[in-house]
């Protein structure tokens, strides 16, 4: 599945951080009907891909730390490590006994590997504030 629950959950607590102000996670989870112990763990993730800041204490909380504009879906997916791949023989290092017999990727990988390279881009193409920022900002 491109979409996993993980990166599901991430773009969510994305949207709830996209108004810039600190938010604690359990607000976060009541707003966005997330299990609160999951979203340490994807939060956490964010946080070492530099997307949030994760305030402790009593005054603590959550922040966006990112531009959305310069964050891409497939940068997410990759933050949340998401398998991209249409089909196993499209990963990288993927070890493929038709290729190795015959010394060359078959046509069912070349077709796949066109799609995949496809799909990577559109991924690319959109800007996690296409998704979640309004219109007018």
């Amino acid at each position: 599945m491109l979409i996993t629950r993980e990166t599901d959950y991430a773009i969510r607590i994305l949207r709830a951080l996209a108004d810039g102000e600190q938010h604690t996670t359990a607000s976060i989870c009541a707003q966005e009907l997330l299990p609160q112990q999951f979203a340490y763990k994807i939060l956490k993730k964010l946080q070492k891909s530099g997307l949030v800041s994760i305030i402790r204490g009593k005054d603590g909380g959550c922040r966006l730390m990112a531009d959305l504009q310069k964050v891409s879906l497939f940068d997410l997916m990759e933050m949340t490590d998401s398998d991209k791949s249409v089909s196993a023989c499209t990963q990288p290092g993927f070890p493929c006994g038709w290729s190795q017999k015959h010394g060359k990727p078959c046509k069912v990988h070349q077709h796949l590997q066109q799609l995949q390279n496809k799909l990577n881009e559109e991924l690319k193409a959109v800007r996690l504030s296409a998704i979640l920022l309004d219109d007018d900002h």
